[in-house]
């Protein structure tokens, strides 16, 4: 099994924390979550007290608990939000199971939609669990001033987090600092000011990350504590967000090391310094924590815990068979498919990726390259999927005339690794959907990738080349591709016998001076973002940050991908009215309840957003 993320706690306590923090009914607002139970909150004025609050923050990460229940619209991966929007992926299932994702599927949000909601209370309940750290701390007696700046950086490392996570979906949101309490009666907090305009929290955001760079350790007692160089790679994606490229290059200077071109020392809180390693380590249970996971949700099962499993995902494993054995959410597009198309060079095909024929179609497939981190990417038929064998042609797809092709592949789990790292607990209603998989939030890829996107508006584009190539260089070693006739070895990640690739693979790197051009260059850095991290939840927000609000870029991208998508075995085909509408969709609807909740008073304090 995997153990807990944080063993020096017992299950027992993490439990009660937990507990401790739950608010008596989602009807209330979102902001009263004044612990309940049997405790008396002064009785957690003390090193484990405010520990165990510390660790129901973290557990918030997960999305679970709290307000929203344990629900997989509020899970880690954002894989609603960021991938089945982004054209990544397809719901999944049948068009009426979970039907409310099929507005945010193809951009017909509707302000009462559950799932937006639900987010909403998870990331809330989060940002109030970390200032419950904050409003005890300063009453314990039992720590040393040093030792309470540790755990106030990762009080607010994680507060930062949780606005994070509410802004790039929201925009318009209000920032919840330790004074907001029922007890002082300022609930309500707004997300616009007197004259009725937006309040812009980027500042606060960032004065929670640079508080946790100026106080946390370079290294922690468990793997799974936000560290200095972590809060160092949110600092900069945080810059990044408000296009400030000299200072989020600033940040990424100071942790890429000099293996790859930088002059940093990042590491892991392990102490690991940071590097790319296999890819399929990436999504791994059993090789969590490595040298390239900068920030994760810690998922573990099978420990007595029952609640830190990554229960966000559960639904999203092949239906019927395999691993999961349910329930056909979250199938890889088409479109994604042929995004792994490449030239005689072993480069992106760029324009002309999603013309006919397509990637694995049963009628007349693409016969030709392919950037081999398709198949760790996604199931395809014919294709191993990692030990259960060929992945089926069709009985994996729950819904065919509206699915596609292909099966979710990077949370999966291998058939070796069932009941071990996959739940054998009834805590939830699908034990075998469970699993110790963490979701990495950032990875050392992800950081290089963002520093070459920032060098190459106020840096070196040849260093911005060398970071992209880096990335590709590690997909291009043949001992990390997918074989045909060999053993998988699930604690490597890896294959054994390497003798016949699952398809006909060609990767390429970028040769000198190919980033000139910088209108060639950000096409080909974001389109590594997508190869490289399809399907981890990050598409809409790269896209939505790319447009920046102009109209120019994500409208173009995803109409041009719901008009491909129309003409396939999607849900596109059945909704022909399908379109993206710039400068509205960019960002989800307020939840209308808790607009209803916070303007109750008839005070506007929570205003929706632009268009809806």
């Amino acid at each position: 099994m995997k153990r807990n993320p944080f063993p020096n706690r017992s299950t027992a306590a993490i439990s009660l924390m937990t507990l401790l923090l739950i608010i008596a009914s989602c009807s209330k607002n979102f902001l009263d979550k004044d612990p309940l139970g049997a405790f008396n909150p002064d009785q957690l004025t003390n090193r484990a007290g405010a520990s165990g609050l510390l660790i129901g923050a973290y557990h918030m990460i997960g999305g679970m608990g709290g307000a929203a229940g344990n629900n997989w619209a509020s899970g880690p991966s954002n894989w609603v939000f960021g991938s089945v929007a982004g054209g990544d992926s397809y719901k999944g299932s049948t068009p009426s199971d979970q039907g409310d994702i099929v507005q945010i599927e193809t951009w017909a949000y509707n302000t009462n939609n559950p799932y937006f909601n639900q987010k909403w209370q998870a990331m809330y309940d989060g940002a109030q669990r970390a200032n419950e750290v904050l409003r005890v701390l300063p009453k314990v007696t039992d720590m040393t001033d040093t030792e309470k700046k540790v755990m106030e950086g990762e009080a607010r490392f994680l507060r930062g987090h949780f606005h994070f996570e509410v802004k790039k979906m929201w925009n318009n949101v209000p920032f919840v600092d330790e004074t907001i309490t029922t007890a002082a009666k300022n609930t309500n907090v707004p997300n616009i000011d007197d004259a009725g305009n937006f309040i812009n929290i980027w500042p606060k955001i960032e004065a929670d990350l640079q508080f946790a760079v100026d106080n946390l350790p370079e290294t922690q007692p468990q793997a799974g504590r936000a560290n200095k160089s972590a809060a160092i790679a949110y600092l900069g994606k945080i810059y990044l967000y408000q296009h400030k490229y000299a200072q989020a290059k600033a940040q990424f200077d100071k942790i890429i090391p000099a293996a790859y071109g930088g002059s940093g020392n990042g590491q892991t809180a392990n102490g690991k310094p940071y590097r790319l390693v296999n890819f399929e380590d990436n999504f791994n249970a059993a090789t969590d924590n490595s040298a390239e996971s900068i920030f994760a949700y810690q998922a573990s099962v099978n420990d007595g815990s029952g609640t830190n499993g990554n229960h966000g995902d559960a639904l999203n494993f092949p239906n019927s068979a395999g691993p999961g054995g349910c329930c056909g959410f979250n199938n890889p597009t088409m479109s994604l498919a042929n995004s792994y198309k490449t030239n005689a060079d072993g480069l992106p095909l760029f324009d002309d990726f999603n013309n006919a024929p397509n990637v694995s179609d049963p009628s007349a497939p693409y016969a030709g390259t392919l950037d081999p981190r398709i198949d760790w990417t996604m199931g395809r038929p014919g294709i191993p999927y990692l030990d259960w064998g060929p992945t089926p042609q069709n009985t994996w797809i729950r819904d065919q005339a509206t699915n596609g092709y292909f099966s979710p592949k990077k949370n999966a789990y291998a058939k070796a690794q069932q009941n071990l790292l996959s739940s054998t607990e009834t805590s939830f209603w699908g034990p075998t959907q469970i699993t110790a998989n963490n979701v990495n939030l950032i990875r050392f890829a992800d950081v290089l990738l963002w520093a070459a996107e920032c060098e190459i508006e106020v840096g070196s584009a040849d260093k911005a080349l060398a970071y992209v190539n880096f990335v590709r260089s590690r997909a291009a070693d043949v001992n990390g591709w997918v074989y045909r006739n060999s053993d998988y070895d699930a604690g490597s990640g890896r294959y054994i016998t390497r003798t016949t690739p699952a398809d006909n693979y060609k990767i390429g790197l970028y040769p000198a001076g190919a980033f000139g051009n910088k209108s060639f260059a950000l096409k080909a850095i974001r389109f590594e973002r997508k190869l490289e991290l399809a399907m981890e939840g990050h598409r809409f927000f790269d896209l939505a940050r790319w447009d920046n609000g102009t109209g120019t870029v994500m409208a173009p991208e995803l109409n041009a991908f719901a008009t491909a998508e129309k003409q396939r075995p999607t849900i596109f085909k059945i909704n022909q009215q399908a379109a993206f509408t710039p400068k509205k969709n960019e960002y989800y609807p307020i939840p209308q309840q808790q607009i209803d909740i916070e303007n109750a008073t008839g005070k506007i304090n929570l205003k929706q957003n632009i268009g809806y």
